[in-house]
């Protein structure tokens, strides 16, 4: 088993501070910039994942300018309630997921400042949002394709990944009884009939396989394997502790296989896999440019997707695992674009090579090594752990 080296988590938490330091003040309003160089705009949805270790650093600045992105983004909400996709652009419109990651940085701020009645009014406005994204006027939310994260991956109505972040702000906020009626809806299989009946809903089970569906809607669906949507079930407590060391233990076996045949070259899982080829129907032509396998949205390694990973092996008790992961995590972080930089904080890493293909200093990157590294040396996960038992 690797031993962790001290020194190197002591010296790569210093270095994502001082990232998220530099990234704090950027040039649109002052608000918070995306990465070092390349994303000077103030992107919601990566500055909102940021949050989570921003709230574990405690650092007074950084606190403040996440108070700053959230008091922002209330005054750009919609009348109806939908959060923009860039903080400061009331105009920027379409997103899934900022609305969701609105309310868990919420939350989030909430219980670290004490503040419970913080935005009260754009809140209650964002929670009556989401109640309405659900087609079937249920529990789980749908999308369109392109509307969450993955700006170049297609994900067709209910997803993985905006439900559990749904999931968990439910549990956040103490809304237990809805979480609890979501919670069976995502436990339910996929369709795999050829049409549906009116007593029959769509579920994120896949038959035979231990994870959670990439999404779902009507008869279609897809299984390929979403890494930050089954990290972040097994964080919020979707998945049971049993499910969750299955979901791990088949993770595990899947990328030693990638290793093995040449798909995967560093020891941590890609973002999505396996990865669409140019043959397979769910392919599109933009992909050969934007979105290749291995590459991108298209199984790409994401540090700040990584981060979410150690932390559910945390959330699994599966201690040891997490120690090895942070250490590789580590590693990852130390790769850049500038040769001159001893950590780089990198966007993605390509999978088959190992090589950065994005931005150095991505916000969201060393914010979220800041939280696995928590999780690990304290063997719990800040806030979700509530989730998981509330």
């Amino acid at each position: 088993m690797e031993t962790i080296n001290h020194q190197e988590i002591e010296a790569a938490k210093k270095a994502a501070l001082g990232v998220l330091l530099h990234n704090v003040n950027g040039p649109f309003q002052e608000l918070p910039r995306t990465a070092g160089w390349g994303y000077p705009e103030p992107y919601t949805r990566d500055l909102l994942i940021s949050a989570l270790g921003v709230a574990v650093s405690g650092n007074e600045s950084l606190i403040l300018s996440v108070r700053k992105v959230l008091e922002t983004l209330a005054k750009n909400q919609s009348v109806h309630g939908h959060i923009p996709s860039l903080v400061h652009d009331q105009d920027d419109r379409g997103a899934s997921d900022t609305t969701p990651l609105f309310l868990l940085a919420v939350a989030i701020f909430r219980k670290l400042t004490g503040e419970y009645n913080f935005l009260e009014d754009a809140t209650r406005k964002s929670l009556t949002w989401m109640e309405y994204q659900s087609p079937s006027d249920r529990y789980m939310v749908a999308q369109q394709p392109t509307s969450d994260w993955r700006d170049e991956q297609w994900v067709i109505g209910y997803g993985l990944y905006v439900n559990a972040l749904v999931y968990s702000y439910l549990r956040f906020f103490g809304q237990h009884k809805r979480a609890d009626l979501m919670s069976k809806e995502m436990k339910r299989f996929t369709i795999t009939a050829d049409r549906i009946h009116h007593h029959v809903h769509e579920g994120l089970l896949v038959k035979h396989k231990p994870y959670y569906a990439f999404w779902s809607y009507k008869v279609y669906s897809s299984e390929r394997f979403d890494l930050l949507g089954n990290s972040l079930a097994i964080l919020s407590g979707i998945a049971s502790p049993s499910r969750a060391d299955e979901i791990i233990t088949w993770v595990e076996a899947e990328s030693r296989h990638m290793n093995t045949n040449g798909e995967l070259a560093v020891d941590l899982p890609p973002n999505f896999f396996p990865y669409v080829l140019p043959a397979d129907p769910d392919w599109y032509i933009r992909y050969k440019d934007y979105n290749l396998p291995g590459n991108y949205h298209n199984g790409g390694v994401w540090p700040f997707i990584c981060g979410f990973y150690v932390a559910a092996l945390v959330a699994a008790k599966r201690y040891n695992l997490a120690e090895k992961k942070l250490a590789a995590l580590t590693r990852l972080m130390k790769l850049s674009m500038d040769p001159n930089l001893e950590f780089g904080f990198n966007e993605w890493i390509k999978a088959q090579d190992g090589k950065v293909m994005g931005q150095d200093w991505q916000s969201w990157s060393a914010a979220m090594y800041l939280y696995a590294v928590k999780c690990v040396e304290e063997k719990r996960t800040p806030f979700f752990d509530e989730a998981r038992t509330g």
